[in-house]
């Protein structure tokens, strides 16, 4: 693609780099079969190349942003599956990235949208404030009728029972159970440790049991990813170095095998740290070495290798999602299935896997009416499958399909733990007895 940008925006380093992504594409529209948007809608502007074209044109233009390409661009999930179909290794997410950074500098958004995205950008970030929040919206739930159509989209996304924070969260160290094959750091998260605490409870048991030390170091939080996809740069750097001088401790102190990270759009964000701060000369070899370090929960237990230790789920039929941030984001789609597989599950894909489940972050709280079509997709495909249970490793995909579907739907890492000698994930009860399987009741349990 031909650009048109001046030297004096050429001596910026992200308007550098975007114009080698531009040049790299070359118009073939590969990337329009996959996008989630496109196949809805069948807008060129609402597909990877259309989007791309705005972009250059916004970029080149400089200053000031149409309100029809933030609209388009908005619309974007950043489910980079345009980047798996892609012949041209078009680096699309380094691209939307700096175009949403764009706009959040030189687009005024009308007002309620622009309170919106900061108060989500503010709370979703900060468990104690999420939590506030989701307690709130039990309190509200009951007159969700009177509600605008956006806040009662938003309302519907939150639980019912917002589950009391877990204490693995909280900086520490597990020792690993019997001989140590490796110190590992694990990303406590924001919304995740709010959402569904148990999620790094079953990580935690699962890595010592095979022999890791998890640490959970002081310092570390949230990825950064939620306000990055906003477009709020300053945020998202910020959350990123004090993840960075927190694992930078842990290096220092005892060394550090991997970073695990459970939540997989947060690895794909702790996995892009070197390129975010490859500018800042304090952090950008901290940075990555970080990212060099960091590691999905699934590629750690794969090295690892585990052993089923139960009879219970034996041959339990699992539909596998492929969260778009792992498959797409990190590269990372056999994997996880293949773990199941190796632990006696009857592992099957879901159909269209590469589509979004309308997640994406804070997407489904501000685009709920496409985040639900494509939900509603994701959810029938799920129910050709025939599958007992729901696997995904992400939070997000977790709770965006969880509430409608008709079938538990639980972390990869649940099962995993559950099969290797911990606790039934919650829900699980009552689908073993649909199937006429005997079963101990679900049960808590501490961290290993």
């Amino acid at each position: 693609m031909r650009t048109d940008f001046t030297p004096a925006q050429l001596l910026d380093p992200d308007t550098r780099q975007s114009e080698k992504i531009l040049r790299a594409c070359v118009h073939c529209g590969f990337c329009t079969a996959t996008c989630p948007t496109y196949v809805l809608l069948g807008d060129e502007l609402d597909s990877p190349r259309g989007r791309i074209y705005l972009i250059k044109n916004m970029l080149e233009a400089g200053g000031a942003v149409p309100a029809e390409t933030v609209t388009h661009i908005d619309r974007c999930l950043s489910c980079l599956a345009c980047m798996t179909t892609c012949p041209s290794g078009v680096n699309y997410m380094h691209l939307v990235d700096h175009g949403r950074r764009h706009i959040e500098e030189h687009y005024r958004r009308p007002l309620v949208e622009r309170l919106l995205r900061r108060v989500l950008g503010a709370v979703l970030t900060r468990p104690e404030r999420f939590r506030a929040v989701l307690k709130a919206a039990s309190l509200a739930r009951p007159f969700a009728a009177l509600w605008p159509a956006r806040l009662r989209a938003m309302l519907s996304l939150a639980p019912r029972r917002v589950p009391q924070s877990s204490p693995v969260d909280r900086p520490q160290v597990f020792p690993a159970i019997g001989e140590r094959r490796m110190r590992v750091a694990l990303l406590p998260g924001c919304a995740q440790q709010v959402l569904m605490p148990q999620i790094n409870e079953a990580t935690i048991r699962l890595l010592t049991r095979h022999g890791c030390e998890v640490v959970v170091a002081e310092g570390s939080g949230c990825c950064g990813a939620l306000v990055h996809h906003l477009g709020q740069a300053a945020p998202a750097l910020a959350f990123a170095k004090a993840n960075i001088d927190a694992w930078e401790r842990e290096i220092e102190a005892a060394g550090l095998d991997a970073i695990v990270v459970n939540a997989s759009g947060c690895g794909t964000m702790v996995k892009d740290y070197g390129f975010m701060l490859r500018e800042d000369s304090a952090y950008a070899q901290k940075a990555a070495r970080i990212s060099a370090l960091a590691r999905d929960v699934s590629e750690v237990v794969a090295v690892l290798g585990i052993e089923r230790r139960t009879e219970e789920g034996r041959r339990l039929r699992v539909a596998y999602h492929s969260a778009c941030s792992l498959q797409h984001g990190q590269k990372l789609h056999r994997e996880p299935k293949a773990l199941l597989a190796a632990m006696e599950f009857d592992a099957v894909d879901v159909p269209e896997a590469h589509l979004c489940c309308g997640s994406a972050g804070t997407y489904n709280l501000l685009q709920p009416e496409f985040a639900g079509a494509l939900r509603d997709r994701k959810l029938a495909n799920i129910a050709l499958t025939g599958a007992a249970v729901v696997a995904a490793g992400n939070v997000g995909c977790i709770a965006q399909l969880g509430g409608q579907a008709p079938v538990p739907v639980v972390h990869t890492v649940e099962l995993l733990d559950w099969a290797s000698g911990g606790p039934m994930p919650p829900g699980l009860n009552a689908t073993l007895a649909a199937a006429g399987r005997t079963t101990g009741s679900a049960r808590s349990a501490p961290a290993r």
